[in-house]
């Protein structure tokens, strides 16, 4: 009674089996296919998706810093005095009239391409006999470990007028623009420079102002490009250009206000009239008497 035929031990055994199958089943359904891969793969796209998001948010940011500068540097531009405008515009027309001259100055030079000495020279005179206390500036700076050593020469105009105000320096650099235009720049510098005046004329104030823009740009041109930042092109370099301790050379005035003489090259003799001249003094006398 106890005992089981062949056929049901096989129904039981066939029975106990598939229920173990099919439970295995079940139990696996609970975990979907590739589960390992799936998981792997959304973090992947989530961590692409925060890439995005702070790539977007980074050039939205980077927008931001260039209009930003764009902005200050138009504003400092334009904020101007009188005293400013009054020595702008002599020294524009004194620039000016040097450069369409294309006479030589002394030393054998094109004054307004090649010698910016006598170039600096001739400008400061002319501030001088227009009635402003104007004056050739040479700085010199030693090096330290942020920056190192340089001289600079430029011009200012000194003003005492304004007794209340105290004393009022005005900058003047001829070639401006070109003191912060780099070689490898990106666009969205170079198109800042290009808003820069070649001849600048302004406050200390002013300056400083531009000074700190322009080298903040500098500094965020080089991060973008990953690139190196010489020292020469940080803001305690450029503002030793023009703010360091200088000596002041003043020239007397001896021309005329618009008196262009100066510019003229120096006529050149011909050594071989001086030598007839030398020769023959009575006959050239003779001659002169005759024609008078």
């Amino acid at each position: 009674m106890g005992r089981e035929t062949p056929a049901t031990a096989r129904e039981l055994l066939a029975a106990s089996f598939s229920g173990m199958v099919f439970g295995f089943l079940e139990d696996c359904d609970e975990f979907p296919e590739n589960y390992g891969s799936s998981t792997e793969g959304c973090q992947e796209n989530e961590a692409y998706l925060l890439d995005e998001e702070e790539e977007a948010g980074d050039q939205e940011k980077d927008m931001r810093f260039w209009d930003n500068q764009h902005q200050l540097l138009q504003a400092t531009l334009c904020r101007t005095s009188s005293l400013e405008t009054r020595i702008r515009s002599l020294t524009r027309e004194v620039v000016k009239e040097i450069q369409q001259s294309g006479m030589e100055c002394g030393c054998g030079k094109t004054m307004a391409g090649g010698c910016q000495s006598c170039l600096l020279r001739e400008v400061s005179g002319r501030l001088c006999n227009a009635g402003h206390n104007s004056a050739i500036c040479k700085s010199k700076w030693r090096s330290s470990p942020d920056i190192p050593s340089g001289e600079h020469a430029f011009l200012d105009v000194v003003d005492n007028s304004r007794l209340k105000k105290g004393e009022v320096r005005v900058i003047i650099e001829l070639n401006f623009r070109a003191e912060f235009e780099m070689a490898r720049a990106g666009d969205q510098y170079n198109n800042l420079v290009q808003k820069l005046p070649e001849v600048f004329v302004g406050k200390v104030e002013r300056l400083q102002s531009l000074i700190k823009i322009l080298c903040s740009a500098a500094k965020k041109c080089m991060k973008e490009k990953k690139m190196h930042m010489g020292p020469w092109r940080k803001q305690k370099y450029m503002q030793a250009k023009w703010l360091s301790p200088c000596k002041r050379t003043t020239l007397t005035p001896v021309l005329a206000v618009g008196d262009s003489s100066r510019l003229r090259p120096k006529p050149k003799e011909s050594m071989l009239t001086v030598d007839l001249l030398e020769m023959m003094p009575n006959r050239h006398c003779m001659t002169a008497v005759q024609v008078v």
